[in-house]
């Protein structure tokens, strides 16, 4: 017999875009290049109650979003992803676990492609 698994339910947050200035290269840090972010709110949402307090604000989310996108600076998108899934995690009691992708559609690679983004998903355990 198995057991139930409990319902799926999510909140997106998805395409946002901000100027940053990550990157390996010096140029990346004077001259920046757009990021994009998408993040993944898991949180048991069913039965909700209509009332804000007892949901995940994600207009809260946003702001800790672009707080952590375009205020510190790293070289690696695979470091952004933690640090915004963990400000997540910490900001957001409601949210169970977290999935993360920062794109860097503009990334310096020597030839043609439409995306490079590292992604990371993390719940309350990897705190």
């Amino acid at each position: 017999m198995t057991t139930p698994t409990p319902p799926h339910s999510r909140v997106v947050l998805q395409g946002l875009e901000f100027h940053a200035r990550h990157g390996v290269f010096d140029t990346e840090a004077v001259l920046g290049a757009r990021f994009v972010v998408d993040a993944e709110l898991h949180y048991p949402f069913s039965g909700l109650k209509d009332d804000l307090d007892e949901a995940v604000n994600y207009a809260a989310v946003y702001a800790a979003i672009q707080e952590e996108v375009t205020v510190p600076r790293h070289q690696l998108i695979e470091v952004l992803a933690g640090h915004v899934a963990r400000r997540i995690l910490r900001d957001q009691p409601r949210v169970t676990h977290v999935t993360v992708r920062v794109h860097k559609p503009f990334a310096p690679l020597p030839g043609v492609f439409r995306d490079v983004y590292a992604e990371l998903t993390l719940g309350r355990a990897d705190l």
